[in-house]
């Protein structure tokens, strides 16, 4: 077997991507759920503000959605942020991604609660610090390459 070219310990940034792509789809089932009990058609992507306000099936599909769109939104800069910091740092980086993915769940279970509100007082928020997290560390490694290249 040929020497791999990742760092030590690159099976936990692996890991926390595979979080991402769970929780990714877990989020369709969610959305298709409740497209299916809203009665709302491919291809609208949304209920449109009258449906919403008539049903509570269709509110709850707009915020099942845009959970899952705004995890979407979010995922170039988990990407980038947790690459780079996994040149230096893999297992802080893999563990990470995997925490903010769970993050994610609940800031879905606490939006689909019909309030939006919740999406961040149900445990949503403490993404940030993964998140934050791997914005220092991507910042750091980078300038450490650079210091080192020169």
């Amino acid at each position: 077997m040929s020497p791999s070219v990742f760092p030590p310990d690159y099976g936990y940034v692996a890991a926390g991507f595979v979080c991402t792509a769970w929780l990714l789809g877990w989020q369709a089932v969610v959305v298709n759920s409740h497209r299916t009990k809203s009665g709302i058609q491919y291809p609208q992507l949304y209920a449109e503000k009258a449906e919403a306000a008539a049903s509570k099936e269709a509110f709850l599909f707009n915020c099942a959605q845009r959970a899952h769109q705004n995890t979407i939104e979010h995922m170039p800069l988990i990407i980038v942020t947790t690459l780079v910091t996994a040149m230096k740092h893999p297992v802080f980086a893999g563990y990470a991604c995997g925490f903010w993915a769970v993050s994610r769940v609940l800031y879905t279970i606490g939006y689909t609660t019909g309030d939006p509100a919740k999406r961040n007082t149900r445990g949503g928020i403490i993404g940030e610090l993964p998140l934050a997290g791997l914005l220092l560390g991507s910042t750091y490694t980078a300038f450490d390459l650079l210091r080192s290249s020169s």
